[in-house]
């Protein structure tokens, strides 16, 4: 069975790639972004598979 881990991310609108880009280089993947707290944040939401 596959476990998982996850995280949440804020992404600031004018770094958003550089900053998905990071995570997706440690085996992160996106599952969904959501407004943040303010209109210059968005939060984004990622899992990877859990190492045994």
């Amino acid at each position: 069975m596959t476990k998982w881990e996850y995280a949440t991310v804020p992404l600031l609108v004018h770094a958003t790639k550089q900053i998905l880009d990071t995570w997706g280089e440690d085996g992160w993947e996106l599952v969904q972004v959501v407004p943040g707290p303010n209109p210059e944040q968005l939060v984004a939401y990622l899992k990877r598979e859990k190492e045994a």
